[in-house]
């Protein structure tokens, strides 16, 4: 990272088990920072990735990367599957960028905060700020399960971070705040 003028900046938590956000997600570029990231922080790193993404001839490689391979054409209970890994390992730590895509998104997915609901485990802020090339983790905690709460504290440490593609930036929101509402 220092080679390419990025900062390295924040702290590993001291939690063995963790769910780390990864946003803003607007660039295949973050994958390979992120690696380069996780690397600095001295992190093994679990990720998420579509199953097209690992063809037999790098599937091994991707997997020993820490990628988890994922069919989305059907519903697999990803939370409870995620959940169960962690619950059986002493150390676990996954990378989650809660858009779930590059492009520009309305709502995040609730995935990461479910995970972290039911395992009881810490959610830790990390961002690529390809503006200022700095990479971080940062805000740490164990959610309350108040949403609207616990997603202002995550949208207050991710105000003013840029993604590599600014325009794809997500909106910081889970469906779930807006079906309080109702």
């Amino acid at each position: 990272m220092k080679l390419t003028g990025w900062k390295i900046e924040g702290n590993l938590p001291e939690s063995r088990k963790m769910i780390v956000i990864a946003a803003p997600h607007t660039s295949n570029w973050d994958f390979l920072y992120l690696l380069a990231a996780a690397y600095s922080f001295r992190m093994s790193i679990n990720w998420l990735g579509k199953d097209s993404l690992f063809p037999p001839v790098i599937s091994p490689i991707l997997k020993y990367l820490g990628g988890i391979p994922v069919d989305r054409s059907k519903r697999n209970n990803m939370v409870q599957f995620i959940a169960d890994i962690i619950n059986d390992s002493d150390q676990f730590t996954m990378i989650i960028p809660p858009s779930g895509t590059r492009s520009k998104t309305d709502y995040w997915k609730s995935g990461f905060y479910r995970m972290t609901l039911a395992t009881q485990i810490p959610i830790v802020c990390g961002y690529l700020d390809f503006k200022d090339k700095v990479a971080c983790l940062g805000l740490s905690f164990v959610p309350t399960g108040d949403v609207p709460q616990d997603m202002d504290r995550i949208r207050d440490f991710y105000r003013g971070r840029v993604g590599r593609r600014p325009e794809n930036t997500s909106r910081i929101r889970l469906r779930e705040e807006d079906a309080n509402q109702d």
